[in-house]
């Protein structure tokens, strides 16, 4: 009984640890930009970014964090907060660039997928004519992965 407790207990604090490093990385990368005079932000994270092929245009001018969307989908009304959010309306186009911290990319990927398409489906109503883009960027080992 005590070592099925301590068990719970153990799982449960690795949870909430994860919660929170989760919740004070995304608070980081929120203070990340790229500008025409280079990256400002927290040091150790913009190494790890600036290595990623075309990451600065996810954190350029045209780019807007903690975005909130709202909208219905499939009669549902949802509402929404997008990591990073990249218009172009010169391109016609619309990137979501969305933080995960998972250590296992498979653990919730179903979740993070449909999580995504309500993204796209709400980006779609917003900018009718425009190609909408969603990816991941994994904080455990700095991969961009595209979803839709």
């Amino acid at each position: 009984m005590t070592a099925m407790l301590n068990d719970l207990i153990s799982v449960r604090t690795h949870q909430e640890y994860a919660t929170a490093s989760g919740r004070r990385t995304h608070a980081q990368m929120a203070h990340v930009f790229y500008t025409k005079d280079g990256w400002t932000g927290d040091t150790e994270l913009i190494k790890q970014i600036s290595g990623i092929p075309n990451m600065s245009e996810f954190f350029g001018p045209l780019s807007r964090t903690e975005v909130p969307i709202a909208g219905y989908v499939d009669g549902k009304f949802i509402s929404r907060r997008v990591d990073r959010l990249y218009v172009d309306d010169m391109a016609h186009k619309v990137v979501v660039l969305d933080y995960k911290t998972d250590v296992n990319k498979n653990l919730f990927r179903k979740k993070y997928t449909e999580q995504l398409k309500e993204y796209y489906l709400l980006l779609k109503q917003i900018y009718k004519n425009y190609s909408i883009e969603c990816n991941v960027l994994w904080l455990n080992d700095f991969t961009l992965e595209n979803i839709i």
